[in-house]
């Protein structure tokens, strides 16, 4: 797709006559999140451009971008020139730099007081102390814990396992201290299952909620979805979406936000945000009758949310990772005569091992049934299975 190096321009700004009265919004990052949010955007007419890090990037290989340093003001203040409103699909960017933009009259969603909770895990943790939680505390130095074992956290930057350990002595957590000086620490939950709540907020106060997803988690790293989640009775499964609903308004998010969280018996703990479309809603796409990636731009644009409920009795999302297999095409051949009902999604990034290179989604009325088939999908596409 046509590409341009923002340092080399002035401005990036559409001919309006072209565009007549449909928005333009900008994407700051092109990975795999902008990637899914072209074909909902070209299907409501909406204009998409990405702030890209390079052309290879996912979402750069099938949009109009802009190649620039998301850490740069003056590069995202020429980005934001050509668009409408302006939205993230990482929470990498600099807080100083969103207020930079919003200084500038950009349009920005979430707002900076909004984002620093997906940011910053401490912020979060003071912002929803009223809410039912691990306990936690941040802390600079060994002596200041006296209990194991527990959760560590980097406050900014961890993702996908990344940024968070677990701490079973204190030569572990001085370890851990050597590389990250100041760490969020936790209680350590034994919780029952994990869940995480979708939600979408427009700015004026409309919000939905998808029902409850259950995430696996292998090595920090969510491999299968299950939506709705099915470890959890339905008395909880409204408290967990009515506690989501109100963080969403709490925060002032303006777009998707997903809340993850622990279950343990009746009790629920918030985990943590993520202030835009995120991995455990991507069966939405498939099993929604409106995706997250949709709803997004509903929101952020301020038209009314689109219905959320699901279009059959289960969905089951697997995320396909790097393995031995480099081929990603061939695969299809097999999995597609063997199950014709499954959706694939690449997002067309270098095979490496353990990174998410796409995923599969099931969706049916036999939920043993729609594991099985996902479960095969990821282990063959990975390599682990030739069969």
């Amino acid at each position: 797709m046509m590409a341009r190096e923002l340092l080399s321009e002035t401005s990036f700004i559409y001919d309006r006559q072209v565009l007549e009265r449909f928005p333009t919004v900008g994407v700051i990052g092109a990975g795999q999140l902008a990637r899914m949010m072209v074909a909902p955007a070209s299907a409501l007419g909406v204009n998409l451009i990405l702030f890209a890090q390079s052309s290879d990037d996912s979402g750069a290989q099938i949009n109009h971008h802009v190649i620039g340093d998301y850490s740069n003001l003056e590069n995202l203040k020429k980005f934001a020139q050509g668009c409408d409103v302006v939205t993230f699909e990482h929470e990498l960017v600099p807080l100083s730099v969103i207020k930079g933009l919003e200084s500038a009259g950009v349009r920005v969603y979430p707002s900076s007081s909004a984002f620093i909770y997906s940011q910053d895990k401490a912020e979060m943790r003071k912002k929803l102390a009223h809410y039912p939680a691990p306990e936690w505390k941040v802390i600079t130095s060994t002596s200041e814990v006296d209990q194991y074992p527990l959760i560590a956290k980097a406050i900014s930057g961890g993702y996908d396992g990344r940024g968070v350990w677990k701490i079973n002595s204190q030569d572990e957590l001085a370890e851990v201290l050597r590389t990250t000086p100041k760490l969020l620490i936790e209680e350590l939950i034994s919780f029952d299952s994990e869940i995480a709540v979708m939600v979408a907020r427009s700015p004026h106060g409309q919000a939905t909620s998808w029902a409850p997803t259950q995430t696996v988690q292998e090595d920090g790293i969510c491999t299968i979805t299950i939506s709705p989640a099915q470890e959890i009775s339905d008395e909880i499964a409204e408290r967990a979406q009515k506690l989501a609903l109100e963080i969403a308004a709490e925060v002032g998010v303006i777009g998707v936000m997903a809340v993850e969280m622990f279950v343990k018996g009746e009790q629920i703990f918030i985990n943590e945000l993520a202030m835009r479309p995120h991995n455990s809603g991507h069966w939405t796409i498939d099993g929604s009758r409106t995706s997250q990636f949709e709803q997004h731009l509903r929101a952020i644009l301020d038209l009314p949310l689109g219905d959320p409920s699901m279009m059959a009795e289960y969905a089951v999302m697997g995320n396909i990772l790097g393995g031995e297999k480099t081929d990603m095409y061939r695969p299809y051949l097999h999995l597609m005569a063997r199950n014709p009902d499954l959706k694939f999604h690449q997002y067309k990034k270098d095979v490496r091992p353990g990174r998410k290179i796409g995923h599969v989604t099931a969706v049916g009325s036999d939920l043993l049934q729609l594991t099985s088939d996902v479960q095969h999908a990821r282990d063959y596409m990975s390599g682990e299975i030739d069969e």
